[in-house]
């Protein structure tokens, strides 16, 4: 018992210059946030950028509001999105700006003024935020409204550029799939806590029950939270996810013969959902095909779930059979390190 106790503190070791850094399980990734909405003669687009990158593509300071009061923000904005109405290119005038607190990060939030001449049949938006400057792997969730309809459109580094109005419904549903498995594969939390409940697993049966179990809790209050019917707090979801993680990891290290229950994998699973709710809930989707993107996104977090369950489970079976003492020690190990993880999560997040 010793010997694993030095093992954990020797795993919690190299987290200590983590602990002061605002980085999180589900960061890894920058995020950015865009509502469009076109009128009569204007077009109102609010941006939502995380400060600190924003500071860091501009070389300034984040830590002050007058970050974001900055004419060089206006043009940085207007240099890397370009938006055109039919096919005149319009620039934006930056009306009003402001700093909000969204998954315990700051993000600038940028209120800016297209001037049009009349309400476009056709609007194209070239997102470059980021993506060539500081991070590729910087995604954007927007939400657009004109002539009456709203969609809703992912910008990446692969697809930069969309042209409203003319999206499928297949491109809606493949959309929202990939950005499911982005989820829950950048979700590293969320990861860690799936192989350790598999640790807990002796059978085929058994994990499938795991699995059900988990997948049901998270789906209800997935769509509890997309539908605004339940909301908790950022803090305290985050939080949980990250005490989940340490509970499930804590009974693997101590509990060697642990089996865990389904009902564990359906109660933490609750508190999943609201996790994976976040992306969804900012970017306000539309009500009249809310559903099918929520089925669409949950999807892409099954697939994705059980590519991981199919790679990992195996080899767990594999190590539990092997009759060589020190392999033994592997999912101790990893246990272990789970733990630590899931502790340097909980202090970043609660405190």
């Amino acid at each position: 018992m010793k010997k694993l106790w030095c093992c954990i503190l020797l795993i919690l070791l190299p987290f200590g210059s983590i602990l002061s850094s605002p980085a999180s399980a589900h960061t890894n990734n920058s995020e950015g946030f865009s509502n469009i909405e076109v009128n009569e003669k204007t077009l109102d687009y609010e941006l939502k950028l995380d400060l600190e990158e924003l500071g860091h593509a501009l070389n300034k300071e984040t830590d002050q509001k007058q970050l974001i009061n900055n004419k060089v923000i206006q043009e940085y904005i207007n240099s890397h999105i370009k938006l055109y109405a039919d096919i005149q290119l319009i620039e934006g005038i930056i009306k009003k700006n402001d700093i909000e607190m969204i998954k315990e990060r700051p993000f600038a939030v940028i209120n800016l003024e297209y001037n049009i001449e009349h309400k476009p049949e056709k609007l194209v938006v070239e997102y470059n935020m980021f993506m060539d400057d500081s991070d590729p792997s910087h995604a954007n969730y927007a939400t657009v409204k004109l002539n009456g309809k709203q969609q809703e459109k992912i910008l990446t580094f692969e697809s930069r550029e969309v042209e409203i109005g003319e999206i499928s419904f297949l491109q809606n549903v493949k959309q929202f799939v990939v950005l499911g498995l982005e989820h829950i594969f950048t979700g590293y939390d969320h990861i860690l806590f799936v192989i350790s409940l598999l640790f807990g697993a002796r059978t085929i049966r058994h994990i499938l029950s795991l699995v059900t179990a988990f997948t049901i809790a998270h789906s209800i209050t997935l769509a509890l939270a997309t539908f605004d019917i339940v909301q908790l707090p950022s803090r305290f979801v985050e939080s949980a996810i990250a005490l989940s993680i340490i509970y499930v990891a804590l009974i693997n290290i101590f509990n060697k013969d642990s089996k865990h229950q389904p009902w564990l994998a359906f109660g933490f699973g609750l508190i999943h959902g609201f996790g994976f709710a976040g992306i969804l809930s900012e970017m306000r989707l539309d009500t009249n095909h809310m559903a099918m993107s929520l089925l669409s996104f949950n999807i892409g977090i099954e697939m994705g779930q059980l590519l991981i369950v199919t790679l990992a489970f195996p080899i767990i079976l594999w190590i539990r059979k092997l009759k060589y003492k020190p392999i033994k020690w592997v999912i101790p190990s990893t246990s272990a390190a789970i733990f630590a993880f899931g502790l340097v999560w909980f202090i970043q997040r609660a405190f």
